[in-house]
């Protein structure tokens, strides 16, 4: 233990951060967690638990280049539809509510995995409220499959969620044997959630909504099916063609009235005209008004005509201008499919993950061939200010002895090689993993629960690493504020415009409970080594 004065004023300053953390609009500070982790980080400096220079050594730089590079990608994988194509798989040939279900549970998971669970709950959200609504469906189970299938499923890669990144740096374990290590409990927590799911909301998705309450306004078909024909487009060939089917049946009987007017008319010109000369005048009439007739008919021939030849032109070139572009988007979206996959490649081969995610995106940068300002807004600078607070204002924590020593009291019963020892390990992990939120969990826990298990034995240590991955990600399904993902989803459904609805934190925790507990529980057994 540090001295009593550096102990206290640790605490104090750690204790700051935590609140702040956990609740980010506490009435007497409302500034928010980012403001709130760099508030715990100047209190330990300013209150001298760490000196500056300790406070910058403490800041993970490969954890923060590992993070930032993920979301660079992520925002070109947005921009490339990448969510759009996943967002359709949910409701292609579904088979009813039951089915729906389960694809939330699989797409989200796998989405997660490979591009964070965060960024798979921000742009998903949407998609499940429009299926939900256009189904006439209820939102609550489908929200609840999206975000407790979107935790389990980012505990198999070391990309798939923040503290899984501070694990694969500190433990250097590479992302095959990573991947390999945690997949087979990521694929049957899956499976078993979605069973909990169903077993729990089995008479609400038997039962049409429309039966307990007035259905839904659905959307337009246009919006669900593009490729049809527009009630604009379609009125407009009804029109024309009517047009043509009433001038095809009309111009028979206006010529007929013509021609006997204009025989009547010389008739009385006849009559009127001395017999010699009659029929030249007339002819020399009916000639002059055929030249007038014919002259007018050719001038106004070659107005259409011309402007005719100049709109086909014009559409010609837009049309070459469509398709030209058309084709330039969808080179452009391989070459970021195919960039984002020789990312994952690279992570297979153990490349060094963060330059390998910093490369990825500035590749994506490059392709993209146009400022990337506006790419580069969309990360999410405020995170990685939060981690760098965070990073040392837990750094400060240890340094007051506190962490190692209720780790000391817990080390003899936390032995990973007995079942009672995992089991009291994993409930110390989900409990403060729901305290004081998974990250700082696995920072001050992460390097202590190494250690003990090398002393078991070597090869021990790296599954210590895997349970801690495991255990801190499935924990964010306990309750509402358990995870990020929890409450991305939370507030993506209920700030949804025309769709809207309030996930409640006891709604939550009357599956997030069970749900933890058992996949957690089997999970821990199928963590391979």
């Amino acid at each position: 233990m540090a001295p009593t004065v550096k102990v206290v004023l640790g605490s104090i300053a750690f204790a700051a951060f935590w609140v702040l953390a956990v609740f980010p609009a506490v009435p007497f500070m409302p500034i928010g967690r980012t403001a709130g982790s760099l508030l715990g980080a100047m209190l330990m400096v300013l209150f001298q638990v760490l000196t500056p220079d300790q406070a910058y050594e403490s800041i993970d730089l490969p954890i923060l280049g590992l993070l930032f590079g993920t979301m660079v990608v992520s925002v070109y994988l947005e921009r490339a539809d990448m969510f759009k194509y996943l967002g359709k798989l949910l409701s292609w040939k579904s088979q009813g509510s039951k089915d729906l279900l389960c694809r939330i549970c699989l797409i989200s998971a796998i989405s997660s995995a490979f591009f964070t669970n965060d960024t798979s709950c921000v742009v998903l959200t949407e998609f499940v409220l429009k299926i939900a609504r256009q189904q006439n469906l209820p939102p609550h189970p489908f929200l609840l499959a999206l975000a407790s299938s979107a935790n389990i499923g980012s505990a198999a890669t070391p990309i798939g969620n923040p503290q899984n990144l501070v694990i694969a740096v500190q433990s250097k374990i590479p992302f095959g044997e990573f991947l390999f290590g945690v997949v087979s409990a990521m694929v049957v927590g899956i499976c078993v959630n979605a069973l909990i799911l169903l077993c729990m909301f089995w008479k609400v998705l038997s039962v049409q909504k429309d039966e307990e309450e007035p259905p839904m306004e659905l959307a337009p078909e246009e919006d669900v099916n593009s490729h049809r024909f527009s009630p604009a487009t379609m009125s407009h060939l009804t029109s024309e063609s009517s047009h043509d089917a009433m001038s095809s049946h009309s111009l028979p009987s206006v010529s007929g009235h013509m021609d006997s007017n204009n025989n009547s008319n010389n008739n009385i010109l006849r009559s009127r005209l001395g017999a010699s000369g009659d029929n030249e005048i007339l002819r020399d009439a009916n000639s002059s008004k055929d030249v007038v007739d014919n002259g007018s008919l050719q001038k106004k021939d070659e107005k259409f005509m011309n402007g005719f030849v100049k709109e086909s032109s014009d559409l010609g070139l837009e049309e070459i201008d469509e398709k030209s572009a058309k084709w330039k988007m969808i080179l452009w979206k391989i070459g970021v499919y195919v960039i984002t996959v020789g990312m994952l490649v690279s992570f297979l081969v153990e490349l060094n993950m963060s330059w390998t995610a910093i490369t990825a995106a500035m590749a994506l940068v490059v392709l993209d061939f146009k400022d990337a300002r506006p790419c580069l807004e969309k990360v999410s600078y405020s995170l990685l200010v939060f981690f760098c607070g965070m990073f040392v204002t837990v750094e400060g924590f240890n340094r007051t002895g506190i962490p190692s020593a209720i780790w000391d009291f817990m080390e003899p019963y936390a032995e990973i090689d007995k079942v009672s020892g995992v089991a009291i390990l994993a409930i110390v992990i989900v409990v403060l993993s729901n305290l004081a939120s998974n990250v700082p969990t696995v920072l001050l826990l992460g390097s202590r629960v190494a250690a003990a298990a090398v002393t078991i034995s070597p090869e021990k240590e790296k599954k210590a690493w895997l349970i801690l991955a495991w255990v801190s990600t499935v924990a964010g399904n306990l309750s509402l504020l358990g995870s990020a993902a929890n409450l991305i989803v939370c507030e993506q459904a209920r700030r949804a415009q025309s769709c809207g609805y309030n996930l409640t934190f006891w709604s939550h925790l009357k599956f997030g409970v069970p749900s933890t507990i058992v996949v957690t529980t089997i999970g821990l057994t199928l963590i391979r080594v």
